[in-house]
C-alpha cells in the first residue's frame, strides 16, 4: 500500500470510530427514557400478574352465568367409572342401613322365598355379605345405565342456581355447603335402586322409607373463606382479563423498544398462564390428600378435573397465544436468525412466483394493486384474524394455531401477488426453447 494512502485510511478509520461512538451515545437511554421504560415494565408486570386471576375470573363467570356450559362440564361425570363406583358405594351403604337382615326372610312372602334364597345363595354363605353384594350389583346396574346419565344431567341443570348460591353464600338450595362440603342429594338414585331390588325379588326393599344421602362434589376446610373470593371473581367476570390486556398493551406502547418489549410481554403472559396451570396440578394433589377417608379420592379427582376442564383449556390457549405473538414479534426483528428466516420466506415466495410466470400464469391488474396497497392489506388481514379470535366462542389453543396458520397463508398469497414479475416473464422464446436474438 502506498505511504500516501495510509493517512487517508487512518482518517477514515478515526471518522468511523467517531461515528460509532456518536451512535452509541445517541442510543444511551436518557433519564426520560429510563422513566418510560420503568413505567412500562411496571404496567407489564402488573398485567402479567393479573393474567392468572383474569383467567380464573372468566372461568368463574362462565360457570356461574351459563347453565348449559355448567351442565356440559359436569355431564361426563355420569359415565366416569370412579364416580359411578363412589355413587354405588354410597347408595349401597344407605340402603343397607335400612334393611333388617334378621327379619329379611321372615318378611318375605312364602312364595317369593325360594326365588330370593336362590338369588342370595349365588352370592355367598354370609347373609349380610350376600345381601350387600346383591344390593351393590343392582346399584351398579342403575349408575351404569342411561337412566342415571339422564338423572345426573337433569339434576345438575335444575340445581345450577343452587350451586351458585352455595358457592357465593347467598340463599339456600338443594345443593348447599354444610361442614365445608358441597353435596348432591342421591335420593332419586336410591329410589331407582329400591325399585330394581323389588323387581329382583327383594320385596322388603319396598318398605325402605325415603332416604336422603349426599354425594360429595367439593370438600375443603377453607371453602367458607373461598366464598368471598368466588363472589368477587364472579363480579369481575371478563373485566379483569380485559384490564390485564390493557395494562400489558399500555406498557408496550409506552416502552422505547416496542418490538423487544412485545416479545418479553408475550412470553411473560404465557409464563403467567403456565404458572397457573402448574398451580392447579399441584393444588389437585394437595386437595385430594386433604380429603377424609370417607370420600373417594378417585371420584374426587374426576370431579376436580371435570370442573376445571375449561379452565385448563383457557390456560393452554393463553400460553399458545403468547408464544405465537412472541414469535411474530421476534421474526420481524433485526437479529440474524430472524433475517435468515424472513429471507427464506421471501425467497420461497419469489421462487413460486417465478415458476408461475414461466408457466404463463398472470396476476393481471391484481398484482400492481396489491403492491401499491400491501401495507394496508397486511393490517386488514391482521385485523380480520383478531376479530375472528375475539368473536370465537371459547377459543382453544388449536384455534389460535389455526388462525396463525391461516394468517401466514394469507400473507403468502399477498406476497405472491405483490412480487415483481420475473425477468423471464418478458422474454420471448424462439422455437426449440432458445430466446430470440
Amino acid at each position: 500500500m502506498p505511504d500516501d494512502e495510509q493517512p487517508n485510511e487512518l482518517a477514515a478509520l478515526r471518522a468511523r470510530i467517531a461515528a460509532l461512538e456518536a451512535e452509541k451515545e445517541k442510543a444511551r437511554p436518557t433519564p426520560r427514557h429510563r422513566g418510560r421504560s420503568f413505567l412500562a415494565a411496571v404496567l407489564i408486570v402488573i398485567g402479567c400478574l393479573l393474567v392468572p386471576l383474569g383467567i380464573v375470573s372468566a372461568w368463574t363467570s362462565d360457570i356461574v352465568g351459563d347453565t348449559d356450559r355448567y351442565v356440559s362440564t359436569v355431564a361426563p361425570l355420569a359415565s366416569d367409572e370412579d364416580v359411578q363406583a363412589a355413587v354405588a358405594n354410597r347408595v349401597t351403604g344407605a340402603v343397607m342401613e335400612h334393611i333388617d337382615l334378621n327379619a329379611l326372610l321372615e318378611g318375605v312372602a312364602p312364595d317369593e322365598r325360594p326365588r330370593l334364597a336362590k338369588a342370595l345363595g349365588r352370592l355367598g354363605d354370609s347373609l349380610e355379605g350376600a345381601v350387600r353384594s346383591f344390593v351393590q350389583d343392582k346399584t351398579q346396574e342403575v349408575v351404569a345405565s342411561d337412566a342415571f346419565e339422564t338423572v345426573w344431567t337433569d339434576a345438575n341443570r335444575a340445581i345450577h342456581t343452587s350451586v351458585v348460591r352455595a358457592l357465593t353464600g347467598s340463599g339456600e338450595g338443594a345443593v348447599q355447603i354444610k361442614n365445608d362440603t358441597v353435596t348432591i342429594d342421591l335420593a332419586p338414585v336410591i329410589d331407582r335402586v329400591k325399585q330394581r331390588l323389588v323387581d329382583a325379588g327383594l320385596s322388603v326393599a319396598g318398605k325402605i322409607p325415603e332416604i336422603h344421602t349426599d354425594f360429595t362434589v367439593v370438600q375443603s376446610k377453607d371453602i367458607g373463606k373461598v366464598k368471598t373470593g368466588f363472589r368477587l371473581l364472579q363480579i369481575m367476570g371478563v373485566w379483569l382479563p380485559v384490564l390485564a390486556v390493557l395494562l400489558v398493551a399500555a406498557g408496550i406502547l409506552l416502552s422505547v423498544h416496542r418490538r423487544r418489549t412485545l416479545v418479553a410481554a408475550a412470553i411473560g403472559v404465557a409464563f403467567a398462564a403456565l404458572v397457573l396451570g402448574i398451580a392447579l396440578t399441584v393444588f389437585r394433589t394437595v386437595y385430594l390428600n386433604a380429603l377424609p377417608d370417607t370420600v373417594s379420592q378417585a371420584a374426587a379427582g374426576s370431579v376436580y378435573d371435570a370442573l376445571i376442564r375449561f379452565l385448563r383449556t383457557t390456560i393452554r390457549m393463553v400460553v399458545v397465544l403468547g408464544l405465537v405473538l412472541a414469535f411474530a414479534a421476534w421474526v420481524n426483528g433485526p437479529s440474524r436468525p430472524a433475517v435468515v428466516t424472513r429471507r427464506i420466506w421471501n425467497d420461497g415466495i419469489t421462487a413460486t412466483r417465478t415458476a408461475a410466470d414461466r408457466a404463463g400464469l398472470r396476476t393481471g391488474p391484481v398484482g400492481p394493486f396489491v403492491r401499491r396497497h400491501r401495507t394496508w392489506i397486511t393490517w386488514i388481514l391482521v385485523a380480520v384474524a383478531v376479530v375472528v379470535y375475539v368473536l370465537w366462542d371459547h377459543p382453544t389453543g388449536w384455534v389460535v394455531v389455526g388462525l396463525a396458520l391461516a394468517l401466514l397463508f394469507a400473507f403468502a398469497v399477498a406476497g405472491f401477488l405483490a412480487a415483481e414479475p420475473s425477468a423471464a416473464d418478458g422474454e420471448a422464446h424462439a422455437p426449440g426453447g432458445q430466446p430470440e436474438t
